[in-house]
């Protein structure tokens, strides 16, 4: 599991003034020196992460962040890196300090997101105060808190248990192919083996869709699209389900037979990172586009952009054919995405194989508060493909 992706770890992240012990307690929590620490404040500057495979907890992440009273115009900017990270943190280790109002403002954003909080109270080992200190946290919070000792790495197991107590019920219990297969069922991939695909390798969804397919027992056989109609021959009868690219989508709609279904690797995503039916819904507003309209596409990746990128000269060309030349449309990578979404008139993501689910549907609640409907690359290429109708979820 040490090879799990980041995206699909537990991301647990410390959050807590500059000075508290953060960086000291994720060294703790990971038994190495993952993060720097020093008695000078400021000394995280940026998120830092490490991933961890922990036995009562499984993959983790773990997300240092630089400190929520950070000062002057460095400062402020860290901070807003510190904000960028709630969007996906699945749980909170909140280093309580004073409780006071920069502090509650802090909790009470984590909890209107429905992060799960768990409370520390660190540097047990020099504090004469503990017994006051913790009726003080259980007065503000109406919650016990961890004592704990990042120097002396004690409380550990506490957090651990914390944590596995917070963590939803249903952590993990996403899919990426759902109700689509069982075991028994013959699933054929086509993927195309273009500059989408490094030499000598598969792109992360298509690895993470086969691992699943196999720990369900299905039969799985992949091609490339020129090799459709000789692998389907030699099938001693239609597969169940064709998983494909979504930029072949036509290609193998015509050619596929009419008993098997339909999908491809980025609708899959939408449902197993996202909210599928919103995606759906939002598709149809591809129709109402014109000239004017302005359209936003979004790239998990932070890849250098490729002669037939999807998102950056595929897609577009799509788009414009359609709805015409004119057509404004803008680009965004990795975390960068616009905070104001009301000049837009539609959001097109990726399937965002590198987000963990917790940041993608905090970008479809954003989406949705300012009333921009949000689609994704394997959803509008059907839609735009006029094959959304006749593919499955």
């Amino acid at each position: 599991m040490n090879q799990t992706p980041n995206a699909n770890r537990l991301q647990i992240a410390l959050f807590g003034r500059r000075n508290s012990g953060k960086s000291s307690l994720v060294n703790a929590l990971t038994g190495q020196d993952t993060v720097l620490v020093s008695p000078t404040p400021g000394t995280t500057t940026d998120p830092v992460t490490k991933a961890m495979e922990i036995p009562s907890l499984g993959p983790c992440l773990f997300i240092d962040t630089p400190g929520f009273d950070d000062e002057g115009e460095l400062g402020e900017m860290r901070v807003e890196r510190t904000l960028k990270v709630i969007e996906k943190t699945d749980i909170a280790l909140f280093l309580c300090e004073n409780e006071d109002e920069e502090e509650q403002v802090w909790i009470k954003r984590l909890k209107e997101r429905n992060i799960p909080v768990v409370l520390i109270l660190n540097k047990s080992d020099i504090r004469p105060d503990i017994e006051p200190r913790v009726a003080q946290i259980e007065n503000v919070y109406g919650e016990h808190p961890i004592i704990v000792s990042a120097k002396s790495a004690t409380g550990m197991q506490e957090i651990h248990r914390a944590i596995l107590e917070k963590l939803p019920a249903d952590f993990g219990e996403q899919t990426i192919t759902g109700n689509l297969v069982k075991e028994g069922d013959v699933v054929l991939l086509v993927m195309p083996q273009d500059i989408q695909a490094p030499k000598g390798r598969l792109i992360l969804p298509q690895v993470q869709t086969i691992r699943e397919l196999l720990d369900r027992k299905c039969l799985v056989m992949s091609c490339t699209t020129d090799k459709l109609g000789d692998t389907l021959r030699a099938l001693a009868s239609p597969p169940q389900l064709i998983i494909t690219d979504s930029q072949v989508f036509q290609t193998v709609y015509q050619q596929k037979p009419a008993e098997s279904r339909l999908t491809s690797f980025s609708v899959l995503f939408a449902g197993y990172k996202g909210d599928i039916h919103y995606y759906v819904e939002s598709a149809a507003a591809i129709d109402s586009l014109t000239e004017q309209s302005h359209v936003l596409i979004a790239e998990a990746c932070t890849h250098a952009p490729l002669t037939e990128d999807i998102g950056r000269v595929k897609l577009p060309r799509l788009l414009r054919k359609r709805i015409g030349e004119r057509l404004k449309i803008d680009i965004v990578s990795g975390n960068d995405f616009p905070e104001d979404l009301s000049g837009y008139n539609l959001i097109i993501h990726c399937g965002a194989c590198m987000f963990n689910r917790k940041y993608v549907l905090s970008r479809i609640g954003q989406a949705k508060t300012q009333k921009v409907p949000m689609t994704n690359y394997g959803i509008a290429i059907a839609h735009l493909s006029g094959i959304l109708d006749k593919i499955s979820y």
